[in-house]
């Protein structure tokens, strides 16, 4: 078992927690623009709010897709 010091443990909670928020940001980023710029005649949020569950099914597809991408092209 290898043992680490406090400055070791926080240096690994820090890049954790940087490459999460990289990650997140790029994962969001990249949904937006993909909702503005492919697909920009269809409003997912209304179509969610009136109830269609084929374009919610859809955009989390679409966000667990981008998300998958986004963390494998980080790593």
């Amino acid at each position: 078992m290898e043992v680490t010091t406090l400055p070791q443990t926080a240096a690994n909670l820090t890049l954790s927690v940087a490459y999460a928020l990289v990650t997140v940001v790029l994962a969001v980023g990249t949904l937006v623009w993909v909702d503005r710029v492919i697909y920009r005649h269809i409003d997912f949020v209304q179509e969610m709010k009136n109830g269609n569950l084929a374009a919610t099914i859809f955009y989390c597809a679409l966000l667990l897709f981008i998300g998958v991408i986004v963390a494998t092209a980080v790593r």
